[in-house]
């Protein structure tokens, strides 16, 4: 009976499954020759007894050119042998079992493979070594990995030493800015002041930034027949150009001084002044107050020892104020009371070309304390909720705790609240108080005195607590 072509298809398998069936019955020697890793075999002195066909193929060697010909350190480049010599054949030979070794083989063209090495020492049935196998892993992947990684690694360390480096040029270059603004600061204030005979005076300055020059100023000199000139000042804006504004309102105040000391006529030779050197530009302004103190009553300084009043009596001193635009100076008297001297409708000076500058006139008598400010302290921010404003209602009470006090004690009490003030104070912020001593039951009359300005950068504390 024939088979069917059905039958024949069943009885013969196909040549795919022979191909198939072949594959799965694993060769020893195909395992061998054609790992995915090289093989070696070496005697004890190194000399090559087998390789497999992997590791050929990655050396570029025929089988000949080894086996019998080369030791393993052959293979190896300079410092691989170098190290085979000195650690590699040591540990070899004292544990029997050496692994993933990174070494570097020299391939027959003279290129380098990068390569993981595991040796192994294999004895006979007596436990005498024999012979060494090694298993040698294609390690290029990796090295290439290595050297990525420390590219990135060389370059991120080169760009952070790059960024610190700038980072501290910029710190340099900041420190030295701010020293820049700190000493110019200092150039637009009186180095020392030197109070009126019979008076006492201190004052103070607070840079709210010194990243940048502010524009707020004062001087107290003397003018001719026993009077004194002072004035305290507030430029519009920050930097090198307020600096400007601020130098040029000093000077011009005190030469303007020179030639009519009369309050409203200095105000508005300033406003002049303005006006003139920034004539169709942008409008810089200022708030200022310029005061004139005589000396008046009993006991006058520029009276000979001896002479009636001249012995025993305080000094009292008349002021007059002209400005416009500037808060209004405190008079702390000597019965406790505090008054502000109002300069009502006074217009900003060098903002308009005929502005109308207020004047008022007060007397010091005996006791008394008149404090100047710029609006950095009553503009200065709480630390309560809403951070509101100080306000000039704070600040009149705080005067009043005070009274009555002295030039120094008001000063050093107005620091201490700037202090407490802390980051709230935006605003460079200027201080000058004069006080007449109070009256003493004797004594002479007080000798000409000279004070050194203080001038700080913000702190920190509490507005709730400040300096008494």
């Amino acid at each position: 009976m024939c088979a069917t072509g059905d039958d024949a298809s069943h009885a013969e398998p196909s040549s795919d499954a022979v191909a198939f069936s072949a594959l799965l019955e694993d060769s020893v020697e195909d395992l061998y020759e054609n790992a995915p890793c090289g093989y070696l075999s070496t005697l004890l002195d190194g000399q090559i007894a087998k390789v497999n066909t992997t590791l050929l193929d990655w050396l570029g060697y025929r089988r000949e050119e080894l086996v019998g010909r080369r030791r393993f350190a052959d293979l190896l480049t300079v410092g691989g042998r170098i190290y085979h010599e000195t650690h590699f054949a040591p540990l070899l030979s004292m544990q029997g079992e050496v692994g993933g070794i990174a070494l570097e083989l020299r391939a027959a063209d003279g290129t380098r493979l990068p390569v993981l090495v595991t040796s192994v020492v294999k004895h006979g049935h007596q436990g005498r070594p024999l012979l060494i196998r090694t298993t040698v892993f294609d390690a290029r992947d990796r090295r290439a990995y290595e050297t990525e990684l420390l590219r990135a690694t060389q370059e991120a360390r080169a760009a952070r030493e790059a960024a610190e480096a700038a980072r501290d040029q910029t710190e340099r270059e900041r420190a030295r800015w701010q020293q820049l603004a700190v000493t110019l600061q200092r150039t637009l204030l009186p180095p020392t002041l030197t109070a009126p005979p019979g008076m006492r005076v201190a004052a103070h300055y607070r840079i709210a930034s010194t990243e940048q020059v502010g524009g707020d100023f004062y001087d107290l000199f003397p003018l001719a027949g026993g009077s004194w000139g002072l004035f305290l000042g507030d430029v519009c804006g920050k930097g090198a150009e307020a600096a400007a504004i601020t130098s040029l309102a000093r000077y011009t105040l005190r030469a303007a001084a020179v030639y009519d000391p009369e309050p409203a006529a200095v105000v508005a030779n300033l406003n002049t002044v303005l006006n003139f050197e920034y004539q169709g530009l942008m409008p810089r302004f200022c708030t200022v107050l310029f005061g004139v103190l005589t000396p008046d009553g009993p006991g006058r300084p520029d009276q000979a020892e001896g002479a009636p009043g001249a012995g025993g009596c305080a000094q009292a001193f008349t002021l007059t104020l002209a400005g416009g635009g500037h808060p209004p100076a405190l008079l702390i008297r000597a019965d406790a009371s505090v008054e502000e001297v109002q300069l009502p409708g006074g217009q900003l000076i060098g903002a308009l070309p005929d502005p109308y500058i207020a004047t008022a006139t007060v007397r010091l008598a005996p006791g008394d304390t008149l404090l100047l400010y710029t609006d950095g302290l009553t503009e200065a921010r709480t630390a309560g909720p809403g951070r509101d404003r100080y306000g000039d209602e704070a600040l009149l009470d705080f005067a009043a705790a005070l009274a009555p006090s002295t030039a120094a004690g008001v000063v050093d009490a107005v620091t201490g609240l700037l202090d407490a003030l802390g980051e709230g104070v935006e605003d460079d912020t200027a201080v000058l108080a004069l006080s007449v001593p109070a009256r003493t039951a004797g004594g002479s009359p007080d000798a000409v005195r000279t004070v050194h300005p203080t001038v700080a950068g913000a702190a920190t504390g509490d507005p709730r607590h400040p300096a008494p």
